[in-house]
């Protein structure tokens, strides 16, 4: 917090000396370049603009276009009228602003509607607006909202796969950029392509803006998945495997996942027979969630019921003397339907035993013998938790404190904890951390496998879906037209 008040304090002056600089030599005072929000009026009034446009500054989103709209103004009228100076001017303002206005040349020229109009070429026209259209869509990417996609069911029925969606990136607080070499609008790899969009030669200390609220239990959230393991997993579902060509992706362009964050910190987690209970007590489970189900026909189930139903993951494993065998996964809701269907004899959810450990499962399947139905009790770190070092704990936290907690030399032998060569028998959560569950229950890599959601790892949260698409149909049956501009809940 300390290092992001200071650099919020050394930009601020950057940028109040050189509008000061700017005022200076447009006749208006030059100490009013200092005075945050005040400075916009004589900067309205500079690049001819009416003073109620101070309202815009305060609208979130409309803030950011009008801004890189009155600097490039501001430059016109002091002729910075270069392709350069525009995108230096709205890109880095911070930098390129305060070695602008040290060179002697600078001059005011007047008004932005009292200047010559100067004929562009075409090719500059087309460089300006889609250099100005970058920075603005990188802009709003990185600070307000950004698009995701659904890719997998692990949110089924409640987010499907087709669903596009906005994610905002301001409700818990928009996090600063830490990878700053990346080509715009990219990822992880330039779009079509193999290839890294980013080097990581240069990474900034990241920190988070005030937002407007904190991560709250149900809430979808977006965030960069933590592990190793399932930031190298491919498009097919499986995981790279050639482990030379694993990629340890810096903390902002890790894989996003969605999920549903089901503790937060200092909760305690249990799951028993499938059921999510948090501090002891029986969670709201989502309306939609999704379990696997066994639904056993007198006939194979026909393509027009499962439609119906609104049931996208199913497959037929199996015939006996009972009937047809047919995996499914769908709401308690969706099951007792089907379950009144006269050809439908029996719909039994497949709840594993309590004894079948899972060998992936969190934190270790060892000291641990969970699995996705029958899952703690766990506490969930919070900022400044104490924990006694031991076994237990160093096979509970062990793997947070070396990767996440933002330690340098962490050792881990045996039941003892080593930071940079000292001995640890007490240690202190230096940050908050969440867990996050699929609400299609038994189709989910979640945080029962891979672990917590460190805080500065949380992206934002889901907002609403803008469109959905049905990847089984075509034409303009292929638009789910019930779920676009949906919020998300």
């Amino acid at each position: 917090m300390i290092i992001l008040i200071g650099l919020g304090i050394i930009t601020h002056l950057l940028f109040g000396f050189s509008l000061s600089k700017f005022f200076d030599k447009a006749g208006e005072d030059g100490w009013k370049g200092y005075i945050p929000v005040y400075n916009i009026l004589p900067l309205l009034k500079i690049v001819g603009k009416p003073t109620w446009w101070i309202i815009l500054f305060f609208i979130p989103g409309v803030n950011i276009i009008v801004g890189m709209g009155v600097i490039i103004d501001l430059l016109k009228c002091f002729s910075k009228n270069s392709f350069w100076d525009h995108f230096l001017g709205i890109l880095v303002p911070f930098i390129y602003l305060p070695i602008a206005v040290v060179k002697n040349d600078l001059k005011y020229l007047g008004k932005v509607d009292e200047l010559p109009i100067i004929k562009k070429s075409i090719r500059r026209e087309w460089a300006d607006a889609i250099a100005f259209a970058v920075v603005a869509a990188s802009i709003i990417r990185w600070s307000i909202m950004e698009p995701f996609t659904i890719p997998t069911p692990s949110m089924e029925g409640s987010l499907l796969v087709g669903d596009f969606l906005f994610v905002s990136k301001m409700h818990y607080g928009t996090r600063t950029p830490k990878t700053i070499l990346q080509v715009p609008l990219t990822h992880q790899k330039i779009w079509g392509t193999d290839i890294p969009s980013y080097v990581d030669w240069i990474q900034l200390p990241q920190f988070r803006l005030p937002g407007f609220t904190s991560i709250k239990r149900n809430d979808v959230v977006v965030f960069n998945v933590p592990g190793l393991y399932e930031n190298n997993i491919l498009e097919n579902g499986s995981v790279e495997p050639n482990k030379e060509k694993w990629r340890d992706y810096p903390v902002d362009l890790k894989t996003n996942y969605i999920k549903r964050c089901v503790g937060v910190p200092n909760d305690v987690l249990e799951v028993k027979n499938s059921q999510l209970y948090i501090n002891g007590v029986e969670a709201e489970n989502p309306v939609d969630m999704q379990y696997h189900y066994v639904v056993t026909s007198i006939d194979p189930i026909n393509n027009r019921l499962l439609k119906k139903f609104d049931i996208s993951e199913s497959y037929v494993f199996g015939r006996n003397e009972e009937g047809v065998k047919t995996s499914m996964q769908i709401s308690p809701e969706i099951a007792k339907q089907l379950e009144a269907l006269p050809f439908i004899t029996k719909v039994e959810r497949d709840i594993r035993l309590e004894e079948k450990v899972e060998s992936n499962i969190f934190p270790s399947a060892d000291l641990f013998p969970w699995n996705a139905d029958f899952y703690g009790p766990l506490t969930i770190p919070a900022k400044g938790m104490e924990i006694e070092i031991n076994n237990e704990t160093l096979a509970t936290y062990g793997k947070t404190i070396r990767l996440y907690d933002h330690n340098d030399n962490v050792e881990i032998k045996e039941d003892q904890l080593f930071i940079n060569g000292k001995q640890i028998k007490k240690y202190t959560f230096n940050q908050n951390y969440y867990f996050m569950m699929g609400d299609n229950r038994h189709n989910s890599l979640d945080s029962r496998y891979w672990g917590f959601v460190p805080e500065d790892h949380v992206v934002g949260k889901g907002s609403f879906i803008w469109l959905s698409l049905d990847q089984n149909e075509s034409g303009l049956s292929k638009i789910r037209w019930s779920r676009l501009f949906k919020g998300i809940e």
